[in-house]
This record gives C-alpha cells, structure tokens and sequence, in this order.
C-alpha cells in the first residue's frame, strides 16, 4: 500500500491536465525533428507568423515604465480602486448594464470562476456548463466537492440548443436552490463559437422563468476572449441585455487580462457582478474579497496599474485597440484558411466565428491526436472532439493540416 499522509478529501488528486501534455510532447518533437517540421496547435496563447509568443507592444511599454512600488508593493484585498473602476470599462465598454456593478480583482478568469463555484454552490451542488467547455471547469468543481453536468451545446443543424439547455435548468432546480450556470461567449474555448442576439436572448427568458421565488439563478459569462471576438463595441452589446433582470438572478462576468492584454503568466482578472439588487451586490463584494483573502489574500499589482494606465489614456488605449485588431485579423485569417479547407475535404467542424481556437466532433479524440503525432501535428484531446489551437499555428502550417486531420479520423474510424 502506499503511503499517504493527505487528508481523506484530497487523497488520489494529480493534475493531469491533457492541454499541457500535449504541448509538452509537442516540445519534444521540436526537439527531436526541428521547429519548422512541428505544428503545435495545443497553445492557448497568440503566437505570431514567425511562432514567437507575442506581448502588445503599447502594453509592454506600459508595464516597464512603472514605478518600481507598483511593480513590488502589496495590492488591496479587493484589488486597486482604479483597476474596479476600469475594468467595467475594459468588459463592458459602450454597453454598461443599467444594473448595480461592483468588481473584485482575481487572480485570472480562473480564479472569477473558484469563487463563483465557492461562493454561489454547496457542497454537492452541480454546476451546468455546455458539453463543449474548457476543462478546468470540471476541475475546480470537483476540487471543491461541486458535481459538474452538462447539455448538448449544439442542436442537430449547429444552432445553440435552447431546448437542452432548458431542460437541463429545469432538472437541476428541481434537485437545489442556486443555478451556477457557466457559458463561455463570445470567441468560445473550445470552438470559437459566439451566442447571437437571438441567443442569449433565448438563454435569459430561460433563466428569468426559472427564476421563481425559492431559487436563485447565477448566470457565470466567461468572455476571456472577448478581445478577439470581433469589433470591440458591437460584441459587447450583449452586456445592455443583462439589466433590469429579476433580483433573484445574478450575472458575473469574468474578465481575464490573460488574453486581451496578453499577459498570460500575471494571473489578473476580476469577477464582475451585475444585479438589480444592491443587497446582492454588497454580498458580492463581502463574500468574494473574503474568499480572496483565504485564498490568494492579493494579486499582481503591476498588471492591475497597467490596465488602469491604458484605460485613463484615449492615446495609450487606441495603441492598444488597434495592436489587439491586428493579431485577431491574424487569428481570423489562420481560421479562415482552416475552415476553407475542411469544407474542401470533407472534414466535419463546430461553427467558429471568433477566438483562439476551433474544434472537430470526434468520438475518440485521443487515438485521432495519436494518429495526428505521426505527422507532427499536436492537438488537444477533449471528450467531445480535437481543439485547434489556431492563435499558435502559423498560416503556412495552417494549409494543409485539414486535410491531415481528415485523414486521420477516417484511420481511426477505419474508412
């Protein structure tokens, strides 16, 4: 038998996360056939034409020209002042919900989500997130002693399923009080797909009638690619739609500075409540700078003064706007040339729209990504299918990877 000395709940937990895996084994190839023979699409980072990690350029001027004291000093518990205030600027841009708004600094998008999960579930509760979904979703419930469920995110003509989505809502109020209902749009990890108007309107009449006195609805948007999601303004119309909702439900926001300020290995984000109710906001406040402090006590100053820096600056902010349209018209392009592709030979893809990744159906994506090593091509395994990371993969190694991708998942279903 093997020795343990961890407590009962934490006994058998290993991180065996399948995305670093990948990239790692990618990064033995590398080392084994060289860079130029190597795709490596697992990274869920923007690498440019020549595979170099990029950091917008106004941001890392920015960055370097602080003062020392706001690169080392200890930050608020809740985060910075001016941070809360801008980073309502940065998510929700023209479109400000007419809602009470508070925001509390986190540490990255993850760190929105651990206190949601925390804060708005009890043990034994489960969280509901589509059958597509970023896998550290699952994760953070189960370390949490949350359960995790999920619903077909597509219907049988690849529009948003609100049938299944209903019915899922319908099942689990019946079993407990608080709905955490996790939805990742627009630019969708892990398949690029963005909610239309149409779509989230549908998602909150769901959740509105659901919405009966006893119960109480948490409406968790992860818009971590929110970015390079489209033109700036109008992907965050979706915001307005979130006021004058019932007091019973509360929408978070979950803002991550990793992608739209590529400052990935930071860890900065923020959690953002929206609500008709003041009450609700005020214990939004309380309980998440509470768990902060017996968590992670503070995050990284230097990224929080960053941010606010650019947002007080309309010459600073329009740099940067403009470096973020160039590299999510380089993404767009990449994809682009993908997606032209599958079409051309067969392969079947979710719709994208936008983001850093797309992703191919698949009912055994780990001998599908095993057949793909023999051609140097790393992808991401995942339960429903294979994630491509096209942030990572330059265009040249972009042609002709569908039709690769194509020709494995004919050997693995023996065609």
């Amino acid at each position: 038998m093997t020795m343990s000395v961890a407590a009962k709940h934490a006994k058998g937990k290993a991180a065996q996360d399948k995305i670093f895996a990948a990239s790692a084994a990618a990064g033995e190839a590398m080392k084994k056939y060289g860079k130029d023979a190597v795709v490596n699409a697992t990274i869920g980072a923007i690498l440019d034409e020549e595979e170099k990690l990029v950091c917008l350029p106004t941001v890392e001027k920015v960055y370097r020209e602080l003062d020392t004291n706001d690169i080392i000093a200890y930050a608020p518990i809740s985060g910075l002042p001016e941070y809360l205030e801008c980073v309502l600027t940065a998510a929700f841009g023209q479109s400000r919900p007419d809602a009470y708004l508070a925001a509390v600094a986190t540490a990255g998008g993850t760190g929105a989500i651990h206190h949601a999960i925390w804060n708005y579930l009890d043990e034994g509760d489960v969280a509901l997130c589509s059958d597509w979904y970023w896998g550290a979703y699952k994760v953070l419930c189960a370390d949490m002693k949350r359960g995790f469920t999920t619903y077909k995110m597509l219907d049988e003509n690849n529009k948003f399923n609100l049938a299944a989505l209903q019915e899922k809502v319908d099942e689990i109020l019946a079993k407990q009080d608080n709905l955490l209902y996790l939805l990742n749009t627009p630019a969708h990890n892990p398949t690029g797909y963005s909610l239309s108007d149409e779509d989230m309107d549908g998602v909150l009449d769901i959740l509105k009638k659901a919405a009966v006195p006893g119960k109480n609805i948490v409406l968790f948007l992860d818009v971590a690619y929110l970015d390079y999601a489209g033109e700036k303004e109008e992907v965050r119309q979706i915001f307005k739609k979130l006021g004058g909702l019932p007091e019973n439900i509360l929408v978070i926001v979950g803002y991550s500075m990793s992608k739209g300020f590529t400052m990935y290995g930071q860890r900065t984000g923020a959690m953002i409540g929206v609500s008709s109710s003041a009450d609700v906001i005020q214990e939004f406040k309380d309980i998440n700078q509470y768990t902060s402090r017996a968590t992670w006590s503070n995050i990284n100053r230097a990224a929080m003064r960053t941010l606010a820096a650019i947002y007080s600056d309309e010459e600073l902010l329009g740099k940067v706007c403009d470096e973020r349209d160039y590299y999510y018209q380089m993404i767009k392009a990449r994809a682009d040339i993908f997606t032209k592709e599958a079409e051309e030979c067969g392969l079947p893809m979710l719709p994208y729209v936008a983001g850093f990744f797309l992703s191919i159906p698949s009912n055994d994506s780990d001998a599908v990504c095993n057949k793909l090593h023999e051609d140097n091509i790393f992808a991401v395994p995942l339960a429903a299918g294979v994630r491509i990371a096209v942030c990572a993969v330059p265009k040249h190694k972009i042609k002709g990877m569908a039709a690769k991708v194509k020709a494995a998942m004919d050997f693995v279903e023996g065609k």
